[in-house]
């Protein structure tokens, strides 16, 4: 497998990453049908629900994603997620190659707090994976409510 740390990505990885660039999300899929070359294939500034209209439910994709919360009524956090995707269409064979793909694109897309399987779009719904941000992140100054 291969195009995974191409200069697109690594571009857009930074983006998504610095707080001056209104990316907040990328997406990579695979360009072949053997699932042997990964490619940028979108970014964006809509966030999570914008992210979740470019999912393939017969592909395997991968996202990383920025999410930004209030932390407590004076504070937000910035954290990101990587997330897995593997649409419900998806080909018994190519579903196969993922752990090892996955572990490959993870190597590349470093950090995030937590990583989100998904199949099915309401796997991302924002709540959802802010509660998931805030436990992994340690300190939640506001009791969970902002």
């Amino acid at each position: 497998m291969s195009g995974v740390d191409s200069p697109e990505i690594l571009a857009a990885y930074e983006a998504v990453r610095e707080d001056k660039d209104e990316t907040n999300w990328l997406l990579i899929s695979d360009a072949s049908s053997k699932g042997d070359k990964l490619v940028l294939s979108k970014t964006g500034t809509g966030g999570l629900s914008e992210l979740a209209d470019e999912l393939d439910d017969g592909q395997v994709q991968y996202a990383y994603v920025r999410v930004e919360y209030a932390n407590d009524a004076e504070s937000k956090r910035v954290k990101f997620a990587l997330i897995v995707w593997i649409g419900e269409n998806t080909r018994a064979m190519r579903k196969a190659r993922t752990s090892i793909e996955a572990g490959v694109v993870k190597k590349v897309l470093s950090h995030y707090s937590v990583q989100v399987d998904a199949n099915d779009k309401r796997d991302l719904d924002e709540a959802d994976i802010i509660a998931r941000l805030r436990k992994a992140g340690g300190a939640d100054y506001n009791g969970g409510r902002g």
